[in-house]
């Protein structure tokens, strides 16, 4: 009897990316997606109730610095979902999986950690590298 995808893992004896690891990650991404989505609502219902602008100068305080956290995670939560989008376009086009800068697989290992890494370790930490150079230069 075969395993249902809530039962599968991704093994390094199978071939990479094969149907049934794409629709593993697929399932993952969609759970993701619709997760973050809800967290999107949520944030939405929260902006969108009444707050109080008769309160004390403090609760107002409070207040506009809840409305800055909801609109900071906002932004952030609709930035994630273009990333889940993304993702889940790169295993429609048969790319998911591979690095975008060398084109070698990422590795199942560092994808189940990560589903929506785009770079492999290599290429990860070159881009690291890079940025740490950088903002050094900018601090001398």
């Amino acid at each position: 009897m075969e395993n249902t995808t809530e039962d599968y893992r991704p093994s390094a004896d199978e071939p990479y990316m094969n149907p049934r690891q794409l629709e593993y990650f697929r399932e993952l991404l969609l759970d993701y997606r619709k997760k973050t989505q809800q967290e999107y609502e949520n944030t939405f219902t929260r902006m969108r109730e009444g707050r109080d602008r008769d309160a004390d100068l403090v609760d107002q305080g409070t207040l506009e610095a809840d409305i800055q956290m909801d609109f900071h995670t906002r932004e952030r939560t609709l930035r994630l979902l273009g990333e889940i989008d993304r993702a889940l376009a790169r295993i429609d086009e048969g790319t998911y999986g591979y690095c975008e800068e060398t084109e070698e697989e990422i590795g199942l290992r560092r994808l189940v950690a990560r589903p929506l890494a785009t770079l492999c370790i290599e290429a990860q930490e070159k881009r690291e590298q890079f940025a740490k150079t950088q903002k050094g230069r900018l601090h001398s």
